[in-house]
């Protein structure tokens, strides 16, 4: 049976509002690491400052963490967000005793989405001494 003219117009409208609802979704993206700072507070014990762009959706699709990285790869601290921040974009956050090994001159810092994990901006951070 055709399609009526009518029932065409029914069908794309109802086609768009998937695409639109589905890319919404996603809209909010991964989550960046704008900035990072480190601050030594005693020996070997630093205070970082992070700066986090992302496009909370609220409480389905917001930034949740984010982590300092050793040069090898191994996670020395993480900082959660208990909370999205829909309002406040970007957003910093700090996180401070943080302990590190002996020898590092430099750490990673990166973020973690409640969708999409990581994936987003990092920024590599050389310590003050």
């Amino acid at each position: 049976m055709p399609v009526q003219a009518g029932d065409r117009m029914k069908l794309i409208g109802s086609l768009g509002l998937c695409c639109y609802l589905a890319s919404a979704a996603v809209q909010a993206g991964e989550v960046d690491v704008v900035h990072a700072e480190a601050k030594r507070t005693a020996e070997g014990v630093y205070r970082f400052d992070v700066t986090l762009r992302h496009h909370d959706k609220g409480w389905d699709h917001y930034a949740d963490r984010w982590e300092v990285i050793a040069p090898a790869g191994k996670v020395i601290a993480t900082r959660v967000l208990h909370h999205p921040h829909v309002d406040e974009q970007p957003f910093t956050r700090s996180l401070a005793g943080v302990r590190l090994p002996a020898g590092i001159a430099s750490v990673r810092v990166r973020a973690h989405d409640s969708v999409h994990g990581y994936g987003g901006k990092e920024v590599e951070l050389a310590l003050p001494r």
